[in-house]
């Protein structure tokens, strides 16, 4: 059990999405508008559904916050369904009577597509295997849980672990890195956050995102979808975040399984991820440069996605998620009926998104904030914001120091080669976490764009 617990509820088109979460400190600034920023970014991104024009998503706070901020009891949100007024018989909760049964076959009969029980399996979808699983003879028990739209609900749950992690002073961001087989240019990248975040893939590469556009254009004149990459880099980490003692503690495999556990995401780098093996070690592994004059431990370079041995290293954490093309399509492929086991010139059509990339990448950025969120309260604990604060800036100082020497002796004065150790504990300058040569300053002017590469 994590020291951060959190549960999602509802379906696609029931009446909403509901989540818990449990855990967090009290006195967490929160409010249903920071939360917002999130659920818009979540919905836009060029290629999406005719769903999101239906769709105003906003959480509703339900408990575990007053006056604007976290209590420390557990906290829930809500995010109604607004596409649920056409489906309320059809999702109905309460058993059909004659009457609601009768209801639905004359809608079936008058051809309404939603009234219809679904048995023609999508390839590449839960539906087959899902269905065989849970003993249904409609599929639509399958994919209204199955569906994306869940993932309105992890959003809002990120929104309250970015909350909490900002106060810590930690930030994360992602972007669309790839669309079918269209990959940004680091060297392009020329777009602020800001900009990037507005446009119309969420890229930093404005040459780039023209052919990423073109190539959504044409997966959807050909009634097909197209999948991508998204990266998600995060400023501010501390060294020491997760363990290496044992497999369920290194944050590397905790990271992987969150973004690893998104619908299409069927890949995860950390990194340099794969690029790795096709080099030698020489070239792989950041050279440390030792601890500069603000205590600050410093790597030449950030291959490791800011991770070693399942521990933060105090480097961007760099963490990429491979999106496969959505397995719905407009001209959909040949498959098979669920109850029949015959061969079918067609699967189920639901209403689709031809690529979801930007949006894969926010919801990326909240599974990523919600399993750092477990992260610092398993490191740092406190019931409190302000309590969890104050461990994190006496654990900095520690760190700060050669190991062994507690703050105050003579010396854990001594700090690089002489002089007083700078920081809270000795009245210096205090230098950013994680600002090390592979960490870009949101006061260059340039994007946050983490490279796990040899910058």
């Amino acid at each position: 059990m994590g020291a951060l617990r959190y549960l999602t509820a509802g379906e696609s088109h029931g009446p909403g999405l509901a989540v818990i979460l449990e855990g967090l400190p009290a006195g967490i600034p929160l409010t249903e508008d920071d939360i917002a920023t999130d659920l818009a970014r979540r919905q836009r991104g060029y290629g999406r559904g005719a769903r999101q024009a239906i769709e105003r998503d906003r959480a509703v706070i339900g408990g575990g916050v007053r006056h604007g901020r976290t209590i420390g009891s557990p906290i829930l949100l809500t995010v109604a369904n607004r596409d649920h007024e056409s489906w309320t018989r059809i999702m109905q909760a309460a058993p059909l009577t004659d009457e609601d049964a009768a209801e639905i076959a004359a809608l079936e009969a008058s051809g309404v597509k939603r009234a219809v029980p679904v048995t023609r399996v999508r390839p590449g979808h839960a539906d087959l295997a899902g269905a065989l699983k849970y003993g249904t003879r409609d599929v639509r028990d399958i994919l209204e849980r199955a569906s994306a739209r869940e993932t309105a609900a992890r959003v809002a749950a990120g929104g309250v672990a970015r909350a909490f992690l900002r106060a810590l002073g930690i930030e994360a961001w992602s972007f669309t890195a790839e669309v079918g087989g269209e990959a940004v240019d680091r060297a392009r990248c020329t777009r602020s956050r800001d900009e990037a975040d507005e446009s119309p893939l969420r890229c930093p590469d404005p040459d780039a995102e023209e052919r990423m556009i073109a190539r959504i254009d044409e997966a959807r004149s050909a009634g097909d979808t197209v999948g991508g990459v998204f990266e998600v880099v995060v400023h501010g980490l501390p060294i020491g975040l997760g363990s290496h003692v044992h497999w369920d503690r290194r944050l590397d495999a905790r990271l992987a399984a969150a973004v690893m556990s998104i619908q299409s995401v069927k890949g995860v780098e950390l990194g340099l991820g794969f690029e790795q093996t096709r080099r030698f070690g020489s070239a792989v592994h950041d050279v440390i440069a030792g601890r500069d004059p603000y205590g600050t431990w410093v790597h030449r370079s950030n291959n490791a996605g800011g991770l070693t041995g399942g521990i933060t290293n105090g480097e961007p954490l760099i963490v990429r998620g491979a999106v496969k093309p959505i397995s719905t399509l407009a001209r959909p492929l040949p498959s098979a009926d669920l109850l029949t086991g015959r061969p079918v010139e067609k699967a189920h059509y639901e209403r689709s998104d031809i690529s979801v990339v930007p949006a894969a990448g926010v919801i990326g950025e909240a599974m990523v904030l919600l399993a750092l969120a477990d992260a610092v309260l398993e490191k740092l604990g406190g019931d409190t914001l302000d309590e969890t604060a104050d461990n994190l800036r006496r654990y900095r100082e520690r760190i700060a120091l050669p190991p062994g020497d507690p703050p105050g002796t003579a010396a854990a004065r001594t700090v690089a080669g002489g002089g007083a150790a700078p920081g809270p504990a000795s009245g210096g300058p205090t230098r950013p976490a994680g600002g090390g040569p592979t960490s870009p300053s949101a006061d260059d002017g340039g994007p946050e764009v983490g490279s796990g590469g040899d910058d």
